[in-house]
């Protein structure tokens, strides 16, 4: 038996357990549902809580005068994720192409920002291409790898998601963006706008137990920012990058840099609908978004009476 089928077999003995004290009222059956959701969402950022737990470990027990450095140790050991990832089958062949494409386009920027002086990895290290260490690169892959996942595992459906064609131009522009505002009118605010104009009306229905839930395209964008965001605050805590504020001494992440975090965010999920496509919920062209949100809470509703 397979690592992931072993892994399948444990949540279904889990579940058989849980679940008939969960049915007994309504209040269980929605704490096992946010229980649920909690386990799949941890599960969902399995790289990149490795990735972090890897930054923050090596900040403290990583020997100063070992023959490997810290940042040539993180190169390997995310690879070594990666490949775990695929020969335990808990990761596809084409999610990995599409978060290796996010892997290069990631590490591209990073070689022209710390080229420019947005930020800097202060240590030494031999796996590198200029000022960047090739573990970054890995930093990107893992929020392709947690939107791939998630998709799988919440059985992301969508009502009213935008052409797809618009989707690429925001992914595009916010990407050419990262360059030209150096040098040309930053048009980032522009950019939030058009997302929002693209995917105000989207909503995803995403299913933590057996009830699809419903959520904004762009409060989940958002939430999904936020997290980065703290976890590039634990990166910056553990000095695996230092931005130039930061030189004195660690101080928190500027909490606009949310926003940069939200548009690569989308990038990745754009790219991600390479191998996922976006499919509608089976609501979507009989009822309006709204009734489909009443009509989901309601469900839960009757999903958890006693």
């Amino acid at each position: 038996m397979s690592l992931k089928d072993k892994i399948k077999a444990q949540v279904a003995a889990f579940d058989a357990w849980v679940r008939p004290w969960a049915e007994r009222s309504r209040w269980r059956g929605w704490a096992y549902e946010f229980l649920l959701f909690g386990l799949k969402q941890a599960w969902a950022c399995l790289f990149g809580g490795i990735m972090v737990a890897l930054l923050v470990g090596t900040r403290y027990l990583w020997p100063d005068d070992a023959a490997l450095s810290r940042y040539d140790f993180l190169v390997l050991a995310a690879l070594a994720v990666q490949v775990m990832l695929l020969a335990t089958k808990l990761e596809r062949w084409d999610e990995a192409v599409v978060i290796f494409v996010f892997h290069v386009v990631g590490t591209i920027m990073e070689v022209f920002k710390t080229a420019h002086g947005s930020w800097i990895y202060p240590e030494e290290s031999v796996l590198r291409i200029g000022g960047v260490p090739l573990f970054s690169g890995f930093m990107y892959a893992s929020i392709g790898s947690y939107i791939a996942r998630i998709w799988r595992l919440f059985e992301v459906r969508f009502i009213n998601y935008p052409p797809v064609w618009t989707t690429w131009v925001l992914a595009i522009l916010a990407y050419a963006n990262f360059f030209a505002h150096h040098y040309l009118l930053d048009i980032r605010i522009g950019l939030f706008a058009f997302s929002v104009l693209i995917f105000g009306r989207t909503i995803f229905l995403f299913t933590p137990d057996k009830t699809p839930r419903p959520m904004p395209m762009v409060l989940g964008a958002l939430l999904v920012a936020l997290f980065i965001w703290f976890a590039e605050n634990l990166g910056t805590f553990a000095a695996a990058w230092i931005y130039p504020d930061q030189a004195d001494g660690w101080r928190p992440v500027s909490i606009q840099k949310m926003g940069a975090w939200y548009l690569l965010m989308l990038l990745s999920f754009v790219l991600v609908t390479l191998v996922h496509k976006p499919v509608a919920a089976p609501m979507e062209r009989r009822r309006p978004a709204g009734h489909v949100l009443r009509t989901a809470a309601r469900a839960g509703e009757d999903a958890g009476a006693p």
